[in-house]
């Protein structure tokens, strides 16, 4: 069979993708495989079981990182990478993250089932921590691995309940021993469904994205002073929830205010002592900013943290501002990405040269080596929710044109 007519198995595909669904399931259809939890250990688990099927070299660094490794004609190039996350939300999608790591998972299995050996190495990657659902932020361990992140500051977050990272790492068995620090790439691949509505409005299969938004995360604490419901008059009251309530609007109202081309997302909530009939005292929200413009999207934070200071003041609750995290928007490789809307053209399928809102590991990859994304459509729109969904002739369609963009860097020498 000639490269250009190979393809992947779509069935065996998947089957991968429903054996990982099993793990973590939700009554509604979903997954709740947070990370470092017992669930994703028997994620991590099954994977390792099946790279080591077809005879990938498996290793597992300091922050978790399972990397699968098929070697090339010529090892000592650069290799060729392709990977997601096995964790997921509270009660989340099936597909986000995992057909990620399936995807180039499937390609290895084809390349081993048809004895093809490119020029360069492949690598398959599982990256710790991306959702930061459980441990923030998110895309922890591609972070430190890319050096942009410390690793001993990673290992000392904690998670609602106080257990810190390395601990839970520990726990499960997967805190490796090869350091987490970059190596050399010659390119990296990243598949995943698109978490957004554009290619179904559009009625296209494939999407090359040119990059990713900025990503800012913050966390805000207030403290007030408790005191019972009943007695306590209205005026004079230092109510933390009342303060987080008008600051919460003020973050929706943020894009509209600094003109568009922004998001801006309160997420989560945290109050204290959290009863019916106690004045609040302290509270503990996330917001969440993103733009394709950096500049426009720290302004609007300066903005609205006045706005918060001065609500605090005036309510009588003192704030304390956190600035968790930070990435900038990532322009993706021309190269990469126009590959990718040809290949897609030769295998048949439509595509669109579009952008991504959320996330991914690759913002941390795109500051080491060329980097492209492959979306297919998410029905609805929806994403880390358990009614996410995804056709497999898509999942099926993506892997094909994920085959094709790693045997073509592959092949480079």
């Amino acid at each position: 069979m000639e490269l250009k007519d190979m393809r992947i198995n779509g069935e065996r595909l998947q089957q991968s993708l429903e054996e990982m669904a099993k793990i973590g399931a939700t009554p509604a259809g979903g997954v709740q495989r947070l990370t470092l939890t017992d669930e994703d250990k028997q994620a991590r688990d099954l994977l390792v079981k099946w790279m080591k099927e077809i005879d990938l070299e498996v290793t597992i660094d300091e922050m978790g990182n399972i990397f699968g490794k098929r070697a090339g004609k010529n090892n000592d190039l650069a290799p060729v990478m392709s990977g997601s996350h096995v964790d997921s939300q509270p009660k989340g999608g099936r597909f986000d993250g995992i057909l990620g790591v399936m995807g180039p998972l499937e390609v290895m299995r084809t390349l081993h089932e048809n004895n093809i050996t490119t020029e360069r190495p492949l690598v398959v990657v599982d990256w710790t921590n991306e959702e930061g659902s459980r441990f923030s932020p998110a895309m922890l361990a591609s972070g430190v691995w890319a050096e942009e992140l410390d690793r001993d500051w990673a290992f000392d977050r904690t998670d609602i309940n106080g257990k810190r990272f390395e601990d839970e790492l520990i726990r499960i068995g997967y805190k490796g021993t090869l350091p987490c620090k970059q190596s050399p790439l010659h390119a990296y691949y990243e598949y995943h469904i698109e978490q957004g509505p554009m290619l179904e409005r559009e009625g296209k299969i494939i999407g090359a994205p040119k990059g990713i938004l900025c990503l800012h995360w913050y966390d805000i604490y207030l403290e007030g002073e408790a005191n019972q419901v009943g007695p306590t008059p209205m005026e004079g009251r230092h109510d933390v929830l009342c303060a987080a309530a008008e600051m919460i609007l003020k973050v929706n109202e943020l894009p509209d205010r600094m003109g568009g081309n922004m998001v801006a997302t309160v997420g989560e909530i945290q109050n204290y002592p959290n009863s019916r009939n106690i004045i609040p005292d302290k509270l503990h929200f996330t917001v969440d900013i993103r733009s394709w413009d950096d500049d426009l999207a720290i302004n609007a934070w300066n903005k609205v943290a006045e706005d918060f200071r001065q609500i605090a003041d005036r309510r009588g609750c003192p704030i304390k501002i956190e600035e968790t995290w930070r990435v900038e928007h990532a322009p993706f490789s021309d190269k990469l990405v126009q590959g990718i809307l040809d290949i897609s053209s030769e295998l048949g399928y439509s595509n669109l040269h579009m952008v991504s809102g959320a996330g991914h590991d690759a913002s941390y990859m795109n500051h080491l080596a060329p980097t492209a994304m492959i979306f297919v459509p998410s029905i609805g729109g929806r994403s880390h929710v358990e009614v996410e969904e995804t056709t497999w002739e898509d999942c099926t369609a993506g892997g094909n044109v994920l085959l094709h963009a790693m045997l073509r860097s592959a092949n480079e020498k």
